[in-house]
Parts: structure tokens; sequence; C-alpha cells
């Protein structure tokens, strides 16, 4: 058949206005994965960085990559939860497992969530010690109140859009960093690939995953996709939003690891290169005043604010998500129980701070905890995810189950590790 050249024209014109709608359909559902991000360049982030590239150099650059690896399949995992069945994890637990096991799901995710919480609040308030100094206590307190007004007087929407700015705040401080300290872009990339791991660096090591790979934000990303009516109401439908969501958590994903790396370059080029090891973010943003100039400590005070401050907002709301969907409640800001977890979130958090001095290590540990938690969240979003009850044909393959499975060993292997080494084991 003969094709004339204005019906190829058309034809060819065709396909752009297709392609160009569909790429307008994957901006407009971006969005849902910035949610996840923020816990990732959240407060403890920086600590376990500022660790991990003062202490060790670039060795550790890899536990990042890997970090990241592993948060894009489970991320895509409680998105993909989400989508399929239009419930959040903590409902789904609930309607599809036994009480016993769900209450311990539930009681440990609050735990891991307030202990989230903790690290942001806590972020917010050396950021704003470092830039005002306004005491650390006083600055808890004022992160907290902002979080919780935010969460509960604001829309999902509103708050997307925030978040969306402050990740991008974030990012373009840390490239500001990385322009003045420049660091060894060689031993960087590799050290992104080649593993290394002693005893004294486990902690530090497990730190910087359990910042990468958090449960809350399993939680949070199952639950948000709802609020953007991502549940499908055909097959069809279904399987293009599942391909939406994994771009959305891909691009998001990506961003947040290179923030990631660009934390643990400046901490390396900076203190390591100085043979300092730093273990306090006040100190970190007061060394990098002479080594890097006023305008790099500046960027580091007011970089740690706004992430402190994304993170709590996120970390409230995961708290709310996971109490409502645990008892039963519908996972909505505006309900009176999605509120009180909010509070059970944020509450703790805070007078926990009110018993420590040690704020670095706190940082610390808390990551560690939130790792050692990890696999209680990783269980049961297997177990639903390769249900072909819960999920119908839309349930993991034989590829995907085993990316879970030996991905969930690792975490196991690294914190039975950390045990080891704090038991005071060497290896």
């Amino acid at each position: 058949m003969r094709i004339t050249l204005p019906s190829a024209i058309d034809q060819h014109a065709a396909r752009l206005r297709g392609g160009s709608q569909a790429l307008k359909q994957i901006l407009a559902y971006l969005g849902p994965g910035f949610f996840v991000t923020v816990g990732f360049i959240d407060p403890g982030n920086w600590a376990t960085n500022v660790a991990a590239g003062s202490f060790y150099g670039y060795k550790l650059l890899w536990v990042v990559v890997l970090g990241t690896l592993i948060l894009i399949l489970w991320q895509h995992m409680a998105a993909h939860l989400g989508v399929v069945t239009g419930k959040c994890l903590a409902e789904s637990i609930r309607d599809n497992m036994r009480k016993a096991p769900s209450a311990v799901y539930g009681v440990t995710a609050m735990a891991a969530i307030s202990a989230t919480a903790l690290a942001e609040l806590l972020g917010a308030a050396i950021g704003l010690y470092i830039l005002f100094r306004i005491p650390i206590v006083v600055g808890m307190a004022v992160a907290a109140i902002l979080s919780a007004l935010a969460v509960w007087f604001r829309r999902y929407s509103h708050l997307e859009k925030i978040i969306v700015a402050l990740v991008s705040a974030v990012g373009v401080a840390y490239l500001v960093e990385l322009y003045l300290v420049r660091p060894d872009w060689a031993a960087a990339a590799y050290h992104m690939v080649v593993p290394e791991l002693d005893s004294g660096s486990v902690l530090i090591a497990i730190g910087v995953l359990g910042a990468v790979v958090m449960p809350h934000n399993m939680y949070l990303h199952s639950e948000v996709v709802q609020n953007r009516q991502w549940q499908g109401k055909s097959d069809e439908e279904t399987k293009r939003l599942l391909r939406y969501e994994f771009v959305d958590t891909l691009l998001a994903m990506l961003v947040g690891m290179a923030i990631n790396i660009a934390m643990v370059l400046v901490a390396a080029a900076v203190f390591h290169r100085e043979g300092l090891q730093i273990d306090d973010l006040v100190e970190a943003s007061n060394t990098l005043r002479p080594l890097a100039g006023n305008l790099a400590s500046l960027i580091f005070g007011l970089g740690l604010l706004l992430a402190g401050i994304a993170s709590s907002v996120t970390a409230a709301l995961s708290g709310g998500i996971a109490f409502t969907g645990f008892i039963g409640q519908p996972t909505t800001i505006e309900n009176k129980y999605f509120k009180i977890g909010v509070l059970l979130t944020l509450l703790p958090a805070f007078l926990m701070i009110l018993l420590v001095s040690d704020t670095f290590k706190v940082l610390i540990v808390s990551q560690a905890c939130l790792s050692i938690q990890l696999p209680l969240t990783m269980l049961p979003l297997f177990l639903l995810t390769s249900s072909r009850k819960v999920m119908g044909k839309y349930a993991n393959g034989k590829v995907e189950n085993a990316l879970m499975v030996i991905t969930g060993l690792i975490i196991l292997a690294l914190n039975a590790l950390l045990i080891f080494t704090l038991f005071g084991g060497d290896f």
C-alpha cells in the first residue's frame, strides 16, 4: 500500500502527540516518591554520612549504593501494594494477618517511626542551633510543633509541593558544597562499587544502611499513592499506574542517592583529608568554616534545618498512617485518630531527647535501631505482595520474590554483624 507524504506526516504527528501525552501523564504523577526521599536525606543520614566520610573517607560509599538499590526494590513493592489493593501497608497487615503478629508489627512499627522522628526533630533543632544559637530542646519543641501543625492543617497535595521544594533546596545546597570542597572523584567512584568493611566500621555502616532503608517510608509510600488516586479501575489502568509509580520511585530514589553520596563526599574531602574524625553535627559545621569557608558552614546548617523540618513532617505523617491503619480507622489527616498517631510519634521522641546528652550518638544509634526493626517491616510486605489472595495476578513473580529474599538476607546478615560487634566481637 502506498503511503502519501501527508498521511505519513499525520501518523508521525499522532505518535508525537501520544508520546507527549504519556510524558505529561508521567510528570503529573511524579511526587509520592519524593515523600520517601525526604526520609532518605534526613538528619540521621547527615549524622551517619558525616561519620562515614570523616572516619573512613570514601570507603563506605558502597553502602549508600547498596542501600539505594535495596530501597528502590522495597519502596516499589510498598507502592505496588498500595496501587493494587487501595490500602496502605498497615491496613493490609491488619486485614490479612492474625491479631498477634499484626500487633507485634504495629507496636514495633510505631516504635521505629518514633525513633525516626527523634532523629528528624533533633536534626532540625541542631540546624536551628547552628544558624541562630537556639537551644537544642527549644529547637526540638519548635520543630515538633511546626511538624504537627503542618500535618494537621494541610492537605497531602500542599504537603507534597512543600516537600519537593525542600528536597530541591537540600540538593542545591550540596551541589554548592561539592563545588566548594572538590572531592577525589576517582577514589569515590572506586569505593562506590568495591565493598570494604571491618569490625570498626560496622556500626556506622549499619547506621548508613538504616538511614537509607527505613521502615516508616514503606508505610508512608503505600498510603500517599492512595491520596493521588493511584488505584487502577481496570487492568489497563493499573498496569499504567504501576509503570508510572516505578518511574516516580526510581527517579526519587536516585535523587536521594546523589544527595547521600554528596554528604559522604563532603565529609571525606574536608574532614578525613585533614585527619579529623567528626562525631557532632555542630562540630561539623564549625569545622567546615575554617577549612571550606563561611558559606560552606552556613549552607550546611541551612540544609540540615530544611531536611529536619521536611523529614519531621513525613515521620509525623507515617505515624498517623501506621496508627490508624493498624487500629482499623480511616487513614485520613482529618481523622482524630490520625492526629493521635501523630502525637504518639512526636511526643516520645521529644521526651527522649530530654534524657540524653550525646545528640550525635543518639542519631547514629537511632539509625542502627531502625535497621534492626526493618526485617519486621520487610517480612509482612514480602508476604503480602507475594500473596495471590491479596494481590491477585499482580502478585510477585519468582524474580521479585528472589530479589526480596536476597536483599532481606543482606539486611539480616548486617544486623547480625552489628550485634556481634556490639558484644565485643572482632573480625
